[in-house]
């Protein structure tokens, strides 16, 4: 069970993460409005702007402030050592 941060602290389950996408498109828009609907959004920018939404196997949605790039660099260094761990 690995624990990857998403910023100021809150971390993710590796494992569960299905996708880290920019919350710039009007589909990943409405994906945020549903899951805000439905209850199921978890927001980890503490007020800042968003930059990164995380999609998870539970059909949680998580927004961050972290660049999607950072969480992705993230989650490639989580699987690379599960690699070499084996």
């Amino acid at each position: 069970m690995k624990l990857i941060n998403i910023g100021y602290g809150n971390v993710v389950l590796a494992n569960r993460i299905v996708a880290i996408v920019s919350p710039e498109s009007a589909p990943i828009k409405r994906i945020i409005q549903d899951a805000r609907d439905k209850g199921s959004l978890i927001d980890a920018t503490y007020g800042r702007r968003t930059r990164a939404v995380i999609i998870t196997d539970s059909d949680h949605i998580i927004l961050s402030s972290a660049q999607p790039e950072t969480v992705a660099n993230r989650l490639d260094d989580y699987n690379t050592e599960d690699e070499v761990d084996g």
